[in-house]
């Protein structure tokens, strides 16, 4: 999961050997997506570097004069405008975004979430839609054209939030993820000096009553998974205000300290009352469906992919994906048998019989696996290997800035193994941490066994390529030196995970691991088909735990403890597991076009592709059209 991407609130040791000849593998992999039973059509809408600045102050007014009245040459400085205003006022409105994207002007404040600030929101966004419907859209660049175009989904999905979703009043992880969220980059980051972030965090832990008021005015009904959630990660919350912030303090003044944990003891005691209120009344009537239904989730999920898909058509995608990777698997399981496994492969000539096959070959390579002390220092290792392994193939520029591979906080535990946590695109200074959960101390050893089996070293080393080296960790550098704010802040999360799962593929193609990897990748493919299924069959359907259990343990050969915690985050997710499958397609396509021109070289490729930010799969179709040149330069 690319924290980047947010999309539930406006608010996932090897050996190496030669690599494979490039059109081998590129053939065979992309024979399974090319012959996927449905077509994305290429949109007919439509990238220069996001800057470490704060978007400018808004004018007085944001209303501009009717398109008729502007000469057409004035529609991208109007545009321009218009943007800078409505992050302005967005930013204003998301303190906590504001903070992860790297402006620190509100960095000691909450959002306010109560009635009259949902009515506050809603005001401001049709009101601004009226100002950005009189930009004349014809003569608009290309770019400009993406960014508006960005700016109306966002609108529309923030609009649909207030009014449809409402999950501000049944949602209690919205509260624990806010605060979570609002509270992280003043522990984790430096991006300013000690006292001025010591400051802002003290503004944000005097104002947690507030926000824990609201929370306990307004919730209702939630469903009982989400509750049960919030539940666990108040106490992460809880034990951070009581005795998590001796490290951040010990360089500061005593008087400053004093006032750092003045404050914390007000909101120990304000979420201690919240964890009672979860947990003795919240839960009691925790009755609601967690289940968003076909046409919410239709809906969410057309504004989350910000394309025009029918959910019923990546389903089905989704299944034959799913058939065609496992019989991939099959010949990737009988070139590994001979390595880690005695005597003759069995015969693979029946379903079954294949499917016994990859299961004994998963199992083996499952005994060679971290545990909890040891996780952190093997990932770290894999994240400097695979490093080394992307300059020595001339894959795609490598960055420069740093990746920390750090323990997942205990309050941001519980929906995700797995998150790349990149500074904002607004910061100043760059930082990443690629943040792994160990399994929760209440685990019994035997599912914490099966969780790392899950999660097994060529797994772990598959999940470091996706989330750090060449996944998320370097898309986000490459989209930091894309100069629009509008693109920076509002990343799609399609393109976000596509070039994740797609980042899998080209390591594998490479060679990187030699089967064993690559076998790891493929039963990602599986992952992130059965994900969008799960994501389908669950909010638009009636899917059953059960089902859902079977398809990923039978169907996609994942061990208990990643099944459960998977069908647990299907439950409090929705729309978004989707994005892994919808972008890999996407990026498949897009690869399988570039190949067939002439001089195709995949470096130029990859840094083309990562030039224009993270915008949507309608506007990527049109920039990475053969006439269109890369923003930044290869280096």
């Amino acid at each position: 999961v690319a924290r980047v991407a947010r999309g539930e609130s406006l608010a996932p040791g090897c050996d190496r050997v030669r690599p494979a000849p490039v059109s081998q593998n590129t053939s065979r992999f992309f024979a399974l997506i090319a012959t996927m039973p449905f077509a994305m059509a290429a949109a007919s809408c439509a990238g220069d570097a996001p800057h470490a600045t704060t978007p400018p102050a808004a004018p007085p007014s944001a209303t501009l004069p009717p398109s008729a009245e502007a000469p057409k040459e004035a529609a991208d400085a109007v545009f321009a405008r218009l943007s800078a205003t409505f992050l302005a006022k967005y930013l204003e409105l998301t303190p906590h975004e504001a903070t992860i994207a790297g402006d620190h002007t509100h960095d000691g404040i909450w959002p306010d979430w109560s009635v009259e600030g949902d009515a506050n929101e809603k005001a401001f966004i049709e009101a601004f839609k009226k100002d950005l419907d009189s930009v004349d859209r014809r003569g608009l660049s290309p770019q400009n054209k993406i960014d508006i175009g960005i700016l109306d989904n966002r609108l529309g999905l923030w609009l649909y939030q207030i009014d449809e979703l409402r999950e501000r009043v049944w949602n209690p992880m919205l509260y624990t993820s806010l605060l979570g969220d609002g509270l992280d980059p003043m522990l984790t980051r430096d991006y300013a000096p000690l006292a001025e972030r010591l400051t802002s965090l003290t503004g944000r832990l005097n104002g947690i009553p507030a926000v824990i008021a609201t929370a306990k005015k307004r919730l209702d009904a939630s469903p009982k998974v989400h509750t049960e959630t919030a539940i666990g990660q108040n106490k992460g919350l809880v034990a951070l205000c009581k005795s998590g912030l001796a490290e951040v303090t010990a360089k500061a003044t005593p008087a400053q300290r004093a006032e750092v944990l003045a404050a914390a003891k007000k909101a120990e005691a304000a979420l201690v009352a919240y964890q009672t209120f979860l947990e003795h009344d919240l839960l009691a009537r925790s009755t609601g469906d967690f289940r968003l239904g076909s046409a919410k989730f239709a809906t969410k999920l057309g504004y989350f992919l910000d394309d025009d898909v029918p959910p019923a058509d990546i389903v089905k995608g989704a299944r034959a994906l799913l058939a065609e990777t496992q019989e991939a698997m099959v010949q990737s399981a009988l070139e590994i048998w001979p390595s880690v496994m005695k005597g003759t492969p069995p015969k693979a000539d029946t379903p079954a019989a294949k499917r016994a096959l990859i299961k004994q070959v998963l199992a083996k390579l499952a005994d060679d696996r971290s545990t909890n002390g040891t996780i952190v220092a093997d990932a770290t290792k894999l994240l400097a290997d695979t490093t080394s392994f992307v300059r020595e193939q001339n894959i795609v520029r490598v960055p420069e800035e740093p990746c920390r591979v750090i323990e997942m906080p205990e309050y941001r535990r519980g929906v995700a193994i797995a998150y790349c946590d990149s500074s904002g695109p607004l910061e100043k200074k760059q930082e990443t941490f690629y943040s792994i959960a160990p399994t929760p101390k209440d685990w019994p050893a035997k599912r914490a066994e099966s969780f790392y089996r899950e999660y097994n070293k060529s797994m772990l080393a598959d999940l470091t390529i996706h989330e750090a080296m060449p996944g998320h960790y370097l898309q986000a550098m490459h989209a930091n030196l894309f100069k629009s704010d509008v693109r920076a802040v509002f990343s799609n999360g399609a393109f976000v995970e596509g070039w994740a799962v797609y980042g899998e593929w080209a390591m594998a193609k490479h060679g990187y691991g030699g089967a064993k990897v690559r076998i790891q990748q493929q039963k990602m493919v599986l992952r992130l088909c059965t994900n969008a299924i799960l994501d389908h069959e669950i909010h638009a359907g009636t899917m059953d735990e059960k089902a859902g259990l079977s398809l990923m343990m039978d169907d996609a050969f994942q061990e208990e403890g990643e099944a459960v915690a998977k069908w647990k985050r299907a439950r409090l997710t929705s729309a978004q597991l989707t994005t892994y499958y919808f972008g890999l397609s996407e990026m498949t396509k897009l690869r399988i076009a570039a190949e067939k021109a002439p001089g195709f070289d995949e470096r130029a490729y990859h840094d083309k592709l990562l030039s224009f930010g993270a915008p949507s799969f309608r506007g990527l179709r049109m920039l990475m059209a053969p006439d269109q040149p890369s923003t930044t330069p290869s280096k």
